[in-house]
């Protein structure tokens, strides 16, 4: 590329422009491929469980079991529809990070300044900036003006940085930069002028793209438990039908009687509503989560954030306002100390709130305000005469007004040097306050317009101040076993005093681990990635586009709403719509809740799989016919699986969730409790059935056997759904009305269950006939069973622990 001189007075040539644009490539970032819908459609698809359930599908159409195909189909679409719609705009952070760049741009071109769109910049063209002005690329100031950017969207540092033309050495920190201005920052204050110097992929915005594209996302959590439960149900299933068919074939069995026997036993091993019910699950959490002012855009993110070790957070605008604000006031004359710092701004307030110009400024006529003191009754009484604006060598800016008074605020060691009075203390409480983060600000005034024998009125400390809720949330999630890391562009000491004030950490406690200042988003990511090799589960919150990569590979990535910037939101897995870290730890409340709901719906969809099972498999080594039709089982897993499951996994959530440790990522869905009651109460369940089936079948015959052991195994899992609603405590003790929902689901189920032993067309079609008053009872009796006998374990474990705690 031509990196010859640019004449300064001319800018460069249009002829030039258009050669260097066709060398350089246009003023745009690098577009990141997305997945194509039809993909996303297709990796809903991918599981072994899924995989399991296409190939039983598929064997029932080829033996014209057509209703059975049908069945499994249909849940397998609505499954894969629901996912799809969940992931569809998962892949899209790059193009919200192209709408950071500035529309439009202004530079000087054949000596004349012109407004071209900003992808037409190129390297060599020189920007004319001026408050307000969205920097169109990276650029080396050659002209400033108390010229002032706000770069906290991209170095974190929460103060404006002033700009000067004095060169920058190659080590210093991008947050430190004076003499370069950088792409998708705003102008703030003052004019000046700066020559391109990258422009699209090489500008530090690009570098950010370049991070983002290079993050990978692995399984989540319940991704990866699912995974491992899907092997064991798949390894579990192929041995069952081994075992049935090798017995069918020594019984000398058909082979097509044989495959007929290995699709029941698919269908009656696989959960087949698993995959939709944790789906749903997950749905009916987002649900819950809006209503904690959490936005969830991933929805396994949201059983993730449940199980987060560690929570690493930007500091400006997710743990503090994201506005600076007057903190402490040192002076002898509050009201009079304020009245000369309003007198000396440029700034200007809203009648409402809110103001333009230098956020310092802001914060000092806001504090004036509180006082009765407002800027323009002030221009109008004292009219400004003369203003010596602030600069980088002076340290300080100085207003002259019509009462003949020099009004001046600036460094401390720049305005003390000037001064002829300093009240007691002054000195000692400018260095206090500034180790403890704040920006200090040493109000003044004068007679002379050189800013000689100045009286310093008092000390303004100033910052950006902590969210009270913020230090409450941060507490909470201590006392749940969750740690939280501060990662901010801000100056070190800054950053150690905000983490003092919010009890990130301790006074006599080390920093090191738990606040890390003058970070730069390639610092972000690995801190991430050096927590998630130690085994933490992080969650990662931010605003700005520094926060996009880390948030992309935290295992939770959190953006802040309304200050957050579009491709921080879209790199994001949850949203939090009121910029609230507290809401954090309410979306950590219902994570675990969601877990546990799942895990308890796992659990109860499991037991009555093994049940199925072990009817079948005990009725093959009895040389029994088969208690249930492949259609039968469908119909049991429609009936027990799909809505009492839903209205499981809706259970409201334990209130002392948070008063335990987060679970270990390692943890499986199921631990050994999980199991040994899923193992009994399904063995339990199948022997009660076929000892009904084996009773009816030498009494009445094979169709009124059939019909008995259908409608009591019905019965026993629908009745055993109350007791799943917990480990702990019984039926009776939570009450069968506090979850509505079940009760209901549960109603409606038997009521149904009764109907279709009286409606031709169902009774046609799996081969059933209509049950009388006796056999409506007797199935009653041997479904409650289960139920009891569960509740009546949970009784007997209670008072053994309570026992053994006695003896300890």
């Amino acid at each position: 590329m031509n990196t010859a001189r640019v004449p300064e007075e001319t800018g460069l040539s249009q002829m030039e422009a258009a050669r260097r644009l066709v060398e350089c490539g246009r003023n745009e970032l690098e577009k990141e491929q997305p997945k194509s819908p039809w993909r996303l459609l297709l990796d809903q698809f991918l599981s072994p469980l899924i995989g399991l359930l296409v190939l039983a599908s598929a064997i029932s159409w080829a033996m014209d079991e057509w209703l059975d195909a049908i069945a499994i189909a249909c849940i397998l679409v609505i499954n894969g529809l629901v996912g799809f719609f969940q992931e569809y705009r998962a892949e899209r952070a790059m193009a919200a990070l192209r709408s950071l760049t500035a529309p439009r741009a202004r530079v000087l071109r054949d000596g004349a300044s012109s407004l071209i769109p900003a992808a037409d910049v190129v390297p060599g063209d020189i920007l004319l900036l001026e408050a307000g002005d969205i920097v169109a690329a990276d650029a080396r100031v050659t002209a400033s003006y108390a010229l002032e950017a706000n770069e906290a969207s991209l170095t974190g540092e929460s103060m404006s940085v002033e700009k000067a033309m004095t060169p920058d050495s190659p080590s210093t920190p991008l947050a430190e930069r004076h003499n370069t201005v950088h792409m998708g920052t705003s102008i703030v204050g003052g004019t000046g002028a700066a020559v391109v110097i990258a422009t699209g992929s090489r500008t530090e915005l690009g570098k950010i793209a370049r991070l983002l594209q290079s993050v990978s996302e692995g399984p989540t959590p319940l991704q990866a438990r699912l995974e491992k439960l899907s092997h064991l149900l798949i390894g579990l299933c192929l041995a069952v039908v081994a075992v049935v068919a090798l017995v069918g074939l020594v019984q000398g069995q058909s082979w097509q009687n044989v495959l007929i026997s290995a699709v029941s036993l698919a269908v009656a091993a696989v959960p087949e509503g698993l995959p939709a019910v944790v789906t749903i699950a997950l749905a009916l959490g987002m649900q819950r989560m809006s209503v904690q002012r959490v936005l969830v855009r991933r929805l396994h993110a949201i059983e993730t954030i449940g199980c987060t070790t560690v929570i690493c957070t930007d500091k400006t605008g997710t743990l503090t306002a994201g506005a600076m604000s007057v903190r402490e006031v040192v002076a002898e004359d509050k009201r009079a100390l304020l009245f000369a710092a309003a007198a000396c701004c440029d700034a200007e307030l809203a009648p409402s709130g809110g103001g333009v110009g230098d956020p310092t400024e802001v914060a000092l006529l806001i504090a004036a305000r509180e006082q009765g003191i407002e800027r323009a009754a002030l221009e109008a009484d004292v009219p400004r005469v003369a203003v010596l604006p602030f600069d980088s060598s002076r340290k300080r800016m100085a207003i002259q007004r019509s009462d003949g008074i020099l009004y001046v605020k600036g460094a401390p060691e720049s305005v003390f040097q000037q001064a002829t009075y300093l009240p007691p203390g002054v000195v000692e409480a400018a260095t206090a306050m500034a180790a403890r983060g704040l920006r200090v600000l040493t109000i003044a005034t004068g007679r002379m317009a050189r800013e000689e024998e100045l009286t310093v009125l008092g000390l303004v400390g100033i910052s950006d101040p902590p969210r009270p809720e913020a230090i409450a949330a941060v507490s909470q999630a201590q006392q749940a076993g969750v740690r939280t890391v501060m990662i901010t562009g801000d100056h070190p000491v800054t950053a150690k005093a905000i983490a003092l004030e919010m009890g990130i950490i301790r006074p006599d406690e080390s920093a090191r681990d738990w606040v890390h200042a003058r970070a730069t988003p390639e610092d972000k990511l690995r801190i991430v990635r050096e927590w998630k090799a130690r085994g933490a589960m992080v969650a990662m919150t931010g605003d700005g586009v520094n926060d996009a990569p880390a948030l992309r590979e935290a295992h939770v990535g959190i953006a802040m709403g309304i200050t957050g910037t579009e491709v921080t939101r879209e790199a994001a897995d949850l949203i939090l719509t009121d910029d609230n870290f507290a809401s954090i730890v309410a979306a950590l409340r219902e994570g675990r809740g969601i877990f546990d709901n799942i895990r308890k719906t796992v659990a109860y969809l499991l037991a009555g799989n093994v049940g199925e099972l072990a009817v079948m498999l005990g009725a093959a080594l009895l040389a029994l016919p088969f208690p249930l039709l492949p259609l039968h089982i469908l119909w049991i897993n429609l009936a027990t699986d799909g809505l009492p499951a839903l209205a499981l996994a809706a259970e409201p959530t334990d209130p002392a969730v948070l008063s335990r440790p987060p679970r270990r990522p390692t943890d499986p869905l199921l631990g050994r409790q999980e199991w040994v009651g899923v193992v009994l109460v399904g063995f339990m369940q199948a022997g009660l059935t076929l000892a009904v089936f084996a009773w009816a079948l030498e009494a009445r015959g094979l169709e009124q056997a059939r019909n008995l052991a259908f409608t009591s195994l019905v019965f026993g899992e629908l009745f055993r759904s109350f007791g799943a609603r917990s480990a702990d405590k019984t039926i009776f003790e939570l009450g069968f009305l506090t979850n509505g929902r079940l009760f209901a689901v549960v109603v409606a189920s038997v009521i149904a269950q009764l109907l279709i032993h009286h409606v031709p067309a169902f009774e046609a079609a799996l081969q059933i006939a209509p049950l009388s008053i006796e056999d409506c009872l007797l199935s009653f009796a041997i479904g409650s069973v289960p139920l009891l006998v569960l509740e009546a374990w949970k009784v007997g474990r209670r008072k053994l622990r309570s026992s053994q705690k006695k003896v300890t």
